[in-house]
């Protein structure tokens, strides 16, 4: 009986984590001027190699937006007291990607808005590299 109460524990903070994931990408898409998801799609045109290389630098800082996301919630699921705690932290997660987005956009003498669509992918792998070393940070920040 006591394994069939671990089940139910895990389902429920599955439950909890996954739309959590699922918020953090939306709202990574709509503080963006530009949409992700098109751009990565529109890189499968491999006869235009601007599309593909916006396709890749997106992907990258995208991917690292969700990783550095998932190592705070990954921490908070382990911290966590209850449901509630592990929302907030995923809540406080999703809004620390995108302040140290923004940060980067503001302290970098080139504009990441403007540098990402239009393919330079130093930008978007130095980005993936911001967003997973801040969701490390945070992640390792939550305890009690």
């Amino acid at each position: 009986m006591d394994q069939f109460g671990n089940i139910i524990n895990f389902l429920m903070y599955l439950g909890v984590t996954v739309p959590l994931v699922g918020l953090g990408i939306l709202f990574f898409n709509l503080t963006t001027p530009y949409n992700e998801f098109a751009l990565i799609r529109e890189g499968g045109d491999l006869s235009d190699p601007a599309k593909a290389a916006a396709a890749k630098a997106t992907a990258y800082d995208l991917g690292g937006k969700i990783i550095g996301q998932v190592l705070v919630l990954a921490s908070a699921v382990y911290h966590s007291v209850g449901l509630v705690d592990l929302i907030i932290w995923g809540l406080i997660g999703i809004a620390f990607q995108i302040i140290v987005f923004y940060l980067f956009e503001l302290l970098t003498p080139f504009k990441v808005l403007a540098e990402i669509p239009k393919g330079n992918v130093s930008v978007g792998i130095f980005s993936f590299c911001l967003s997973l070393a801040s969701g490390l940070l945070l992640a390792s920040l939550i305890s009690y």
